[in-house]
This record gives C-alpha cells, structure tokens and sequence, in this order.
C-alpha cells in the first residue's frame, strides 16, 4: 500500500511540473521540448525523478519526500506565473488520476518497474488530454462560427511582426464613437483565444469586431483568418520577431501574408509588403516623422492630399502603426477632421511606450515592447532627455546574441545605469555594456527597492521589455 501511495503522489507530482510549464507556452508539447529556456527545470523536476525511480525504486520514498516534494514547493512559490486552474487542467488531473487508478490496479497485480509505468501513465495522460481537449475544441469553434454568422459585424484582422496589439487598440479608439465596436482583449491572438472570447464575451450588437493573429509557425495566421472570414485585414511592419521559431525572415514574410487569405476579404492594407490589387501599401504615404517625449507628429497622403496628424502617442513607429488605423478608419468614416481630432486625443496603451511622472521622475513603461526596431527607437526617444536615464531590461526575448550586442551598444551611447533583469541574456548584456554602470537583478521582486535606492527625482527611468520567470 506504501508503494501504491508513493507512486501516486509522484505522478501527480510531476504531472503538475508539466501541465504548469504547457500551460505558459500554450499546451504546446514541441515548444516546451524545443524552445524551453531554463531546460534545468526539466532536468530537475522531471527526467531526474523518472530515472531515480526506475533504477532505484525500492528506496524511491526517501528522494520523494525529503528531496524532489520539498524542492517542487519551493519551485512552486518562486515562479512568478503559478498554474492557473482552468477548465483544461482540471480535465488533464481528472485524465491522469483515471489512468494512474487504472495503473495501480493492474500494477498491483503484475509486479514491473513502477518508475516506467509513471513514464507510460505521464505520456497517455498527454496523449488522451491533447484528444479530449480537440474534440471539445471543434465543438466550441462550431458554437462560435454560428456566433459570428447570427450577429454579422465586420471584422478586421490585424497581424504584424510587432505592433499589432496597438494597431488594433488605435483602430478601436477611432472607430468605437461611431459605431458599436469591440475589440480582443489584452493580446489574444490565437485561434483558441479568440473562439474563446467569441463565445463568452462577443457583444449581440457588435458592429465591428477588432481582432489580431499572431503566429508561430506557417499556417497559424491562415487559420484565423480563414475561421473569421474577415473582411479587411491590415499588415504592419515585419521584421526579425520571434526567428527563433521561423529561422528566416522570408519565412515570418510568408507567415504574415497570410492575413490577405480570407475568403471574403474587401480591403487589405499593408506597410510595405505588396499582395494583390486589394492590398494597399502605404509606406511611401508617410513623410516627415518627428518624434519626441512629448509625442509625435507626421504627415500622411490620403487621396492624393497631404495631411498633418499629431498624438501624444510616443514614438515614431507609432506613426506607421496610426496610420495603418487612419487607413482602415476611412474605410468606415470619411471625415478626415473628424480622425485627425481622434489622433490627436489617442490615449497611452498600456506598456507600450506608456509616459507616467510620480514623484518628480519620468517613467517610460514600455515594457510590453520586444522587438528590436521599437527597443532601439525608445532609445533615441530617451536619448532627449536632458537629466540622468535609467533603463530596466532583460534584453531581447526569443533573440539571437547578436541582436542583443546591438541592444547592449546603443544602452551604451544612451543610458547612465543598466538594470539588468533575468538570467536569459545577462551574460551577453553584461559582456558588451561597457560604460554604462550596471546591475544585475536576479529576483524581479528586489526592484523597487534597487530604484528606491538608485534613483532619484529627475531621473528618467524606461522599463524596456519584460521576460517570464520561465525565461
């Protein structure tokens, strides 16, 4: 009965390590195997406990309970993002207890090594959930196509190697006045995550509905799209964002050209990429970008006309991104007035290039920012600042070295204090920021404390990018 007991706690056990690290990369087993950050994790909570089980099982209970349960625990309470106990875990526990009951029955009748049973009850569990959790997925999928079909609005689709998330909140704000629009949350941008939001946040009497894809790897957009039926869709800028995936730009290229494949597609507009006579690219339209800590200012041909628009959104690609909005705006609003004045009161967007003064220091949050244009640009925004400027960075998230040397260079020419967060790319900031004075922050939750103390009124501080615990 002890054993029994043991080696239910241990599947459970590790099965928590697991559906806790699927959950951050979205239950996808390959990302968790190919694009896992701290891979001695892995080590530590799950191929150490198997293969000590399987060779030394009989005094397996001393490592459970005095090392790997303690030491779980502690794992449990460091990480930032703990699980989140959604529908989906619960059916994955529910799944695994079934298949260990059922183990443990036939376990006790026919003596074998309980360290590869735990393998094959971990791996079935995997296998019957990703079933379960497709079959439940295409009926939701269902239940939201009849959705959109019953209440018919417009839908816009967005994607963009960065900036879509801001594309679709300008698209928003200057729509929402004129008509009932409703916009994805946060930076929902899968093909679950928005039959998710379809079925259980979707207005009845939605107009326009605002939406944004992301991608991973070829075909992700082209489902979306497919899905919605999107009638207008909007291409901003591409570049080098999550290579580690597509391995070459002209792969991320094709990837997000599937945003003109809907079958009801009406309008496209693009940045640069050309697609077909239904695309319009804009990028010779925009002229004369000046952008400064207070906001932003440009010129933009519509019709063949130059107009002046000024935000007090920051940063200049805030003017590529606006006027990919202006663009899809007219589609639906002609008064070109009307838009100008809707620029010109755009509020911040949360994280991205957000300006806040408190207690006599200027804090840029552009944490939410992990591109490289955007980074390097925010720095030549700061570079404007007069007084001390103070950056807290990871650096570049799913990134090669190289593009973090260039990070670390321009922190150079342009800060007085590097705060370096996080393990994943301290080696090489530290490496390469050589006259800049520089710290490194290993518990995120020690911040206030280290600007509380290096910091002082005047200061200039941006909060460039942000990283999970889990890299």
């Amino acid at each position: 009965m002890f054993d029994l007991i043991v080696h239910f706690i241990t599947t459970f056990a590790i099965g928590f390590y697991l559906i806790t690290v699927l959950q951050w990369y979205n239950y996808k087993i390959s990302r968790i195997i190919f694009h896992f950050h701290k891979i001695r994790w892995h080590i530590f909570y799950f191929i150490i406990p198997i293969i000590t089980y399987i060779f030394a099982y009989k005094f397996f209970w001393i490592y459970l309970f005095f090392g790997y349960l303690p030491a779980l625990l502690i794992w449990f309470r460091r990480i930032k993002k703990p699980l989140n106990t959604t529908k989906r875990v619960r059916r994955f526990f529910l799944i695994l207890g079934f298949i260990e009951t059922f183990n443990l029955v036939f376990m006790n009748k026919i003596h074998y090594n309980p360290g590869i049973a735990l393998l094959v009850v971990i791996i079935l569990a995997l296998i019957v959930s990703e079933i379960v959790e497709n079959i439940l997925f295409a009926k939701y999928k269902s239940m939201a196509k009849r959705k959109l079909k019953n209440i018919n609005p417009k839908i816009i689709t967005i994607t963009a190697s960065y900036g879509k998330t801001s594309i679709k909140n300008f698209v928003y704000e200057l729509l929402k006045d004129k008509f009932k629009t409703y916009k994805t949350p946060r930076s929902v941008n899968t093909l679950k995550g928005i039959v998710l939001d379809i079925n259980t946040a979707l207005p009845s009497d939605t107009q326009i509905y605002v939406t944004e894809a992301g991608a991973r790897e070829k075909g992700d957009i082209k489902e979306i799209v497919q899905f919605l039926e999107n009638e207008y869709s909007i291409l901003g800028k591409i570049g080098p964002q999550h290579i580690e995936y597509f391995k070459t730009l002209d792969n991320i290229k094709q990837t997000k050209l599937e945003i003109f494949a809907s079958p009801k597609l009406t309008k496209g507009f693009s940045y640069e990429l050309p697609y077909n006579e239904k695309v319009e690219v804009i990028k010779d339209k925009i002229s004369n970008i000046k952008a400064t800590l207070n906001g932003t200012e440009w010129d933009l041909e519509i019709n063949g006309e130059k107009y002046h628009f000024i935000t007090k959104i920051l940063g200049g690609f805030n003017a590529i991104n606006i006027s990919l909005a202006i663009y899809q705006v007219l589609e639906f609003i002609k008064d070109i007035e009307y838009i100008k004045q809707k620029v010109l009161n755009l509020p911040f967007i949360p994280h991205r290039l957000q300006k806040i003064e408190v207690g006599g220091k200027i804090i840029i949050d552009d944490s939410f920012n992990g591109n490289i244009e955007g980074m390097l640009e925010s720095f030549e925004l700061v570079k404007q600042y007069p007084g001390r400027k103070v950056i807290v960075t990871p650096g570049l998230v799913e990134a090669n070295d190289e593009m973090n040397k260039k990070i670390a260079k321009k922190i150079d020419e342009v800060f007085d204090l590097a705060i370096i967060t996080g393990k994943i790319n301290k080696n090489v900031l530290y490496n390469n920021i050589l006259n800049t004075d520089k710290v490194y922050l290993a518990d995120k939750s020690k911040l206030e404390k280290i600007l509380a103390d290096l910091t002082k009124a005047g200061d200039l501080i941006i909060f460039s990018n942000d990283a999970p615990e889990y890299l």
